[in-house]
């Protein structure tokens, strides 16, 4: 090993803890730097680079830095340049794909391609595998081309070319033909000049592999290898960085294991956990001191992530004291954990908490609805990182049919949904709608309904135009004696929309399917369709408040990398969180992933921390029985301080036993176990729980002064009452005057 002593022109080593100090100046050899949440992983990486720079112990242009995404190579490059001049540009510093796209251009003809190769993005794929898939004669219904083009993926992922695809690998996918599918799809990106992200990296597998002067090339000009967040990597991304180390060993890898969620889109945490047997001579540099979180936060991180097995083992620490306890907070329902997170937002936004340092960090994107469906009845300025929940395509979609049923002059919602799911109208057809629904000046649905009375279209197209038309009928007749929710199932159901993301076996089609059964949830406090389609109009997006900012509403997979003050991390409960579906399909590994996810959640904050759970939730429009996460369990006593709904006394006494395989565990258990307050819960479970909105046409008497709420302009405060009007200041709005029906007390 080569260690360089601090010189006076070494300023990158100022400040560095002893494990930092190590980690940096260990040059040479195999090194894993296993670093915690917060604990300073990015100085260390750019300060090794600048350290190799400036020793000498590597030229810039010898030296291979990956990064997980570009804004982290840009970071890191600044912060290099910054510390050893402009040497700094000629360091080989990307992304995985950035990095092998760049080797790949220069050797393109080794494969089959031109230098001047085009990269698809994801939709040109899937065009690509729809017209092959139709040569190959395979259902695009039962085997959507999305599906079959994950599946690719993922065996891109696992290095795996076509002839490396065995017959059991493939089983009985798109019955049999996925393989040869794979095959006539490669074959096809090599006619056009073209390669998938997934190909950027296989190819050059197969580059280095077949010829080995390419490899010895690579082996001879890349003396030293630097990679973030590996525990994140696949095994293509693996084993291309084996082939480019080559005898030198000189890779220095830092990630975290108990960091790694990402094992849904193919990440291997084996990768870092065998990281010592895989390079001989491995070091490994623990860091372990925290710069972000409390004592109490930091010790309920470590004592969680322990349960988990297949792990490096590490403890983090702080030597900025204890801070608060984190909060443990039972409530009754879904609805109440919302308005009692708001309520608490709130009331520090007052105090002075800035809401740009407030987070909230769910398991799943369908459980940010009912926490926007609360921010925006208050007024509370909130940002969703990611999409909001009416804005998801799936809900668009979804929302689309309802529209055209309870207006059938809605012509955007028509040409939404005409062809979703596909229904096999060409563009002629379509072009032959809006012909007539301008000949006659009628809506599109009308002007389709004329249309097919007619002999324009073709018998096939007229037919399938026929069964919507009168599919929409049917639906509009069924408005008149459904309650909306129930409506919207059938509506999902009858017309292939649910099917479609029930066959899809993309990493996003189950939360597709949970958002779906989140939007009937939605629905069902809703008095009539109208009222709940008018309510989502006005579901807009607020001004940001400059003075105070906004809350951010995430989930635990986006917030990986953030930090914030104050982090609530509500829905621990079993089937939420852990994922139900995570561990029936991979038990103990899906588990021990998601006991991972929760570790991510509670490193994200640096001083407070509120877990919460509700005693029901409403699933598929049914109220269900909930208990806690068995992560609340395993959160430690001394730690923590428990407000179980009001001390309604539902707390962690006699916790059920939970299976070590990823089952719940719970047959034969006895929900009394949780206390007096528990059985008092379910007894109460159908009444309405203290403090809940009810319909704005209650017989509620508004007062002078009351605060009220409305739809639109959120709450204020009445100011004079005349008959069933009433003049209220709104906070956002000004001054309204509004009709008492429209108003409800928050």
């Amino acid at each position: 090993m080569i260690e360089v002593a601090k010189t006076p022109s070494s300023p990158w080593l100022d400040g560095l803890n002893p494990a930092q100090s190590e980690a940096v100046r260990t040059l040479d050899g195999p090194l894993l730097v296993l670093s915690g949440a917060g604990t300073g992983k990015t100085r260390v990486l750019t300060a090794r680079l600048a350290e190799l720079v400036a020793s000498g112990t590597a030229k810039p242009w010898n030296i291979l830095a990956v990064t997980f995404t570009n804004k982290a190579a840009r970071e890191m490059k600044m912060r290099v340049t910054g510390l050893v001049g402009p040497m700094a540009e000629q360091v080989w510093l990307g992304t995985f794909h950035a990095l092998a796209a760049k080797m790949l251009r220069r050797h393109a003809d080794l494969v089959g391609l031109r230098s001047d190769f085009t990269i698809l993005d994801t939709d040109d794929q899937i065009r690509l595998l729809k017209q092959l898939m139709e040569v190959e004669d395979i259902d695009p219904k039962r085997w959507p081309a999305r599906m079959l083009g994950g599946v690719i993926q993922r065996w891109k992922d696992r290095g795996l070319p076509p002839e490396k695809v065995g017959l059991a690998e493939a089983g009985d996918i798109a019955n049999g033909r996925v393989r040869s599918l794979y095959e006539r799809y490669q074959m096809r990106l090599i006619a056009l000049n073209a390669v998938d992200f997934g190909d950027l990296l296989l190819h050059m597998l197969s580059i280095f592999t077949a010829h080995a002067d390419v490899l010895a090339e690579y082996q001879n000009r890349i003396t030293h290898i630097m990679v973030d967040e590996y525990q994140d990597t696949n095994v293509a991304q693996y084993l291309w960085l084996r082939l480019l180390t080559g005898n030198r060993n000189n890779l220095c890898c830092v990630g975290d294991d108990d960091q790694s969620i990402y094992g849904w889109r193919g990440a291997e945490v084996g990768n870092i956990l065998r990281f010592e047997s895989d390079f001989n001579g491995a070091k490994t540099v623990r860091l372990e001191e925290n710069y972000r979180s409390t004592g109490h936060i930091l010790a309920a991180a470590s004592k969680i992530i322990a349960h988990n097995e297949t792990r490096l083992g590490k403890t983090l620490f702080t030597l900025a004291g204890d801070g608060e306890k984190l909060r443990v907070n039972g409530y009754w329902d879904g609805p109440d954990e919302a308005r009692n997170i708001a309520s608490q937002i709130e009331t520090m936004m007052k105090n002075g908490v800035h809401l740009s340092q407030i987070a909230v960090l769910v398991r799943a994107g369908f459980q940010t609805r009912e926490f926007e469906e609360r921010f925006i009845a208050i007024g509370l300025p909130y940002r969703v990182v990611g999409v909001r929940f009416y804005e998801r395509a799936e809900i668009r979609d979804a929302v689309a049919y309802l529209r055209l049923i309870a207006q059938p002059s809605d012509d955007l919602a028509f040409e939404r949904i005409i062809n979703t799911p596909k229904r096999g109208l060409g563009t002629a057809s379509l072009q032959a709608v809006h012909i007539q629904a301008r000949a006659s000046d009628k809506p599109l649905l009308a002007a389709a309904i004329d249309l097919v009375q007619t002999e324009e279209l073709r018998p096939a197209a007229r037919n399938t135009l026929q069964s919507f038309v009168q599919d929409i009928k049917r639906w509009r007749d069924l408005a008149s004696t459904l309650h909306q929710a129930d409506l919207a199932k059938i509506v999902l159901d009858e017309s292939g929309y649910t099917k479609i993301w029930q066959l899809d076996k993309s990493p996003d089609a189950e939360g597709r399917l949970e958002n779906l059964t989140e939007l009937m949830n939605a629905m069902q406090d809703f008095d009539s369709l109208q009222g709940f389609l008018e309510h989502i109009a006005l579901v807009t997006d607020g001004d940001a408040d400059p003075e105070h900012g906004e809350v951010t509403l995430m989930t635990l997979h986006a917030a990986k990398g953030l930090e914030f003050d104050v982090v609530f991390l509500p829905g621990w409960e079993e089937g939420i969180f852990p994922s139900q579906r995570t561990m029936d399909e991979n038990g103990a590994v899906g588990l021990e992933e998601e006991r991972r996810l929760a570790y991510v959640g509670i490193t994200r904050a640096r001083r407070n921390l509120f877990i919460s759970f509700a005693n029901s939730r409403r699933i598929h429009g049914q109220w269900q029985s909930s208990i806690p996460s068995r992560f609340v369990q395993e959160l430690p006593d001394e730690n923590i301080t428990e407000d179980l709904a009001q001390g309604m006394g539902f707390g962690r006494v006699s916790a059920p036993r939970l299976g070590d395989d990823g089952s719940n565990g719970f047959a034969g258990y006895a929900v009394g176990g949780y206390g007096a307050g528990w059985r008092r819960m379910q007894a109460r479970r159908a009444e309405p729980a203290e403090g809940s909105w009810e319909p704005a046409n209650n017989k509620t008497e508004f007062c002078t002064g009351d605060r009220v709420f409305h739809q639109k302009f959120g709450m204020g405060n009445i100011l004079t009452i005349d008959g069933d009007k009433l003049l209220i200041a709104f906070d956002k709005a000004g001054h309204k005057k509004v009709v008492s029906g429209f108003v409800s007390k928050p």
